[in-house]
């Protein structure tokens, strides 16, 4: 056995999957970006967003409910994001996930999490996930390039 946690890389429909984030910053944006291939339906709740949340709302992509997050936000939810810049109101929304039994993420403390958000390359069917376990972000970033274009050339000479 591990001594320290270490992350199951777990492939999971999400098609219909009802994803509540609350928070509509940077690490929000990227996070519901990178959801939006998978089916799921996607609501953020902040009293504010960033351009990249307004983008993908204005196109239809997302619901966005400007207001203060409540704990009945989770009900139905399949998995929770804090992404707020508000630690106590993360630790409030990981409590509240923790009491229903939802599985939640807190993008701002690691220990908070359930899962990690993975560095993804998808192309069509292919989905390859990248993490490091929180431990070394920058490196998971540069290997995930670096399959990234070997993908690309993959998929490039396949299709000549």
């Amino acid at each position: 056995m591990p001594e320290e946690n270490v992350y199951f890389p777990m492939f999971i429909n999400l098609k219909d999957r009802k994803i509540v984030v609350i928070g509509a910053g940077n690490i929000a944006g990227r996070r519901v970006e990178s959801l939006l291939g998978f089916g799921c339906s996607i609501t953020v709740i902040a009293l504010d967003c960033c351009e990249k949340i307004k983008k993908l709302y204005n196109e239809g992509l997302v619901t966005f409910e400007k207001r203060a997050y409540d704990a009945a936000d989770t009900d139905g939810a399949f998995f929770v994001l804090a992404a707020t810049d508000d630690h106590d109101l993360n630790k409030k929304i990981y409590d509240d996930c923790k009491r229903k039994g939802i599985i939640v993420n807190v993008s701002t403390d690691k220990s908070l999490c359930d899962f990690y958000f993975p560095g993804i390359v998808k192309r069509d069917s292919l989905v390859v996930g990248f993490s490091s376990s929180g431990k070394a972000h920058k490196k998971a970033k540069l290997i995930r390039q670096a399959a990234e274009e070997a993908i690309d050339r993959v998929l490039e000479e396949d299709a000549k």
